[in-house]
């Protein structure tokens, strides 16, 4: 596992804020105390940040609040692709969003180094595709369960249904994303209190314009999160 690969246990559930554009709103979202910042590098999304750009809005987040994990969101690289993937561009995990099987996942991981956190992203449109987390367990360093819409790889509002996750204890952590917000946070992890998990991704429960923040919902979310950390705290 890479070092920087995960936040603190201490502050779990950890909060990820997806789909920034702008470096003063990213180090702003930073600030504000969630845990990592998500990036995308998907030309198909909305919310896509350009190679050249990434590196300055990873620094601003940095200087803001130095423990933020900063994610890289790509879907299905090919090796050409990894001159802009490394630790060098500024982010400290790669959040794998396609249909990357666990071999490349290995090949990837070979590729960049050890000192890059790899997530890989699962969408997830029935109870039976939870059990491919078992399949990554050994090569990567946390999942990210998604709603399966057609054609889009996230930041869809669409919910896995809650009753699929009950039981969901894989062998790694991982994050919940789609469709929450800060209304919705109390009442997914009062329902997962059973198996809660490691942490929660959101990105446009947050958002006036697809990559633009609404830096008071980021502040709802994080008070909606707040009570939950009492028991972990450090």
């Amino acid at each position: 596992m890479a070092a920087s690969a995960l936040p603190p246990d201490g502050r779990r559930p950890w909060l990820k804020v997806c789909g920034l554009r702008q470096n003063e709103q990213a180090a702003q979202v930073a600030a504000a105390g969630v845990d990592a910042i998500g990036v995308i590098a998907v030309p198909s999304s909305p919310r896509w940040l350009e190679p050249a750009d990434r590196p300055a809005l990873f620094s601003a987040v940095v200087r803001s609040a130095p423990a933020c994990l900063g994610v890289l969101v790509v879907a299905d690289p090919e090796d050409a692709d990894l001159p802009h993937l490394g630790p060098q561009a500024g982010h400290h995990v790669l959040q794998l969003h396609g249909n990357e099987s666990p071999q490349r996942c290995q090949e990837l991981r070979r590729a960049l180094g050890a000192d890059l956190g790899l997530w890989k992203a699962l969408r997830i449109r029935s109870p039976e595709d939870l059990q491919l987390a078992n399949h990554y367990a050994e090569v990567v360093d946390a999942l990210l369960l998604d709603a399966w819409v057609p054609d889009q790889l996230g930041g869809t509002g669409h919910r896995i249904p809650v009753e699929w996750l009950t039981a969901f204890q894989p062998p790694l952590p991982w994050w919940l994303a789609g469709g929450l917000n800060p209304e919705r946070v109390a009442p997914a992890l009062e329902a997962l209190a059973s198996a809660p998990p490691a942490g929660l991704d959101v990105s446009s429960g947050v958002e006036v314009a697809p990559g633009v923040k609404d830096l008071k919902r980021v502040e709802a979310l994080l008070a909606a999160v707040t009570p939950f950390r009492q028991d972990h705290c450090i």
